[in-house]
């Protein structure tokens, strides 16, 4: 590990392709050990990042040090200190699973005993030993998913990116997926740097960067930014929601407003008042009310409020 304890810097980041501006003017850092999400709506700008820190795209403007080596002149030093698992899967189908990490170990030059011996620790890591010889196309999407990460990870980087590692897998597998990544983060050491529009999915991360339309929105600890909301959302559902809601939002103030539900955000220690405006809510149009609750704060909630 470096002395400095920055595992990554980027500084005053900007990205263009033609006139479209990907990035714009972003800074923030990365801890050494630190488990880090880079978070933010489809299109955010989120992969062109990752895909500059490990030095596949150049930066239009700014700089990125990866481990104390800039992105752009020590890009062959840096790729062998990362592990980068990418949102479409990089396994052969036709291949077995072991054969999918020789050639990946082969690649990065690995000494072929020290390889199998780091195949099967991998494995027995995301409990897929048994289904080492076994084809990668008869495998659910979860184990696949698996098995891209131990990809990422064969050659001992010290950093590893996962791009939206659990898009499209169900809450369940999702679930497996990210206790294989904290079991790794937490036994290895390593610094992780995740991508992911499932913010809920981010609330164990260390530090998290939120970006929207290229741009900084919000950075800090999970923890901090919610607790700096200072408030719980109030779930208001009924299928006449869009009917009901301005008289709705003439008492509780602007909320936002989905398909059956509107959401508020309410001030703590503000009981009496809320219980008064439920009780309006509740007299007026409860037979067409189908839920009422309050909740606290998470994450996709800090971002939703201060992006829209």
């Amino acid at each position: 590990m470096q002395k400095n304890n920055r595992a990554i810097v980027v500084g005053d980041v900007k990205k263009s392709f033609g006139k479209l501006v990907a990035l714009n003017s972003l800074s923030f850092d990365v801890n050494n050990g630190d488990f880090f999400g880079l978070l933010g709506p489809n299109g955010a700008g989120k992969t062109t990042m990752v895909n500059m820190m490990a030095t596949i795209t150049k930066p239009s403007a700014g700089k990125i040090n990866i481990l104390g080596l800039n992105t752009e002149t020590d890009s062959l030093a840096i790729r062998r200190k990362i592990g980068l698992v990418f949102q479409d899967s990089a396994l052969d189908r036709q291949l077995t699973v072991e054969e999918n990490l020789l050639f990946a170990g082969a690649l990065h030059g690995l000494n072929s005993n020290f390889l199998k011996t780091k195949i099967n620790e991998i494995l027995k890591l995301f409990e897929l030993n048994d289904r080492k010889k076994d084809v990668v196309g008869t495998l659910s999407g979860g184990q696949r998913r698996a098995i891209d990460i131990a990809r990422g990870l064969i050659h001992e980087p010290e950093i590893l990116f996962l791009d939206e590692p659990t898009i499209g897998l169900d809450v369940l597998t999702r679930m497996n997926i990210w206790r294989f990544i904290h079991k790794l983060q937490k036994s290895r050491g390593i610094t992780v740097v995740l991508t992911t529009h499932y913010l809920e999915e981010a609330e164990s991360c260390d530090n998290v960067c939120f970006i929207d339309k290229g741009e900084l929105i919000l950075n800090g600890k999970p923890e901090r930014l919610i607790n700096q909301f200072n408030a719980e959302i109030l779930e208001i559902e009924s299928l006449e929601i869009e009917d009901i809601y301005p008289d709705i939002m003439a008492i509780f103030g602007q909320g936002k407003l989905d398909y059956k539900t509107a959401y508020f955000k309410v001030e703590k220690d503000t009981k009496n008042l809320i219980n008064e405006g439920l009780a309006i809510i509740k007299d007026r149009f409860g037979g067409k009310l189908k839920r009422i609750s309050i909740r606290p704060v998470n994450l996709n909630d800090v971002f939703i409020w201060v992006t829209t």
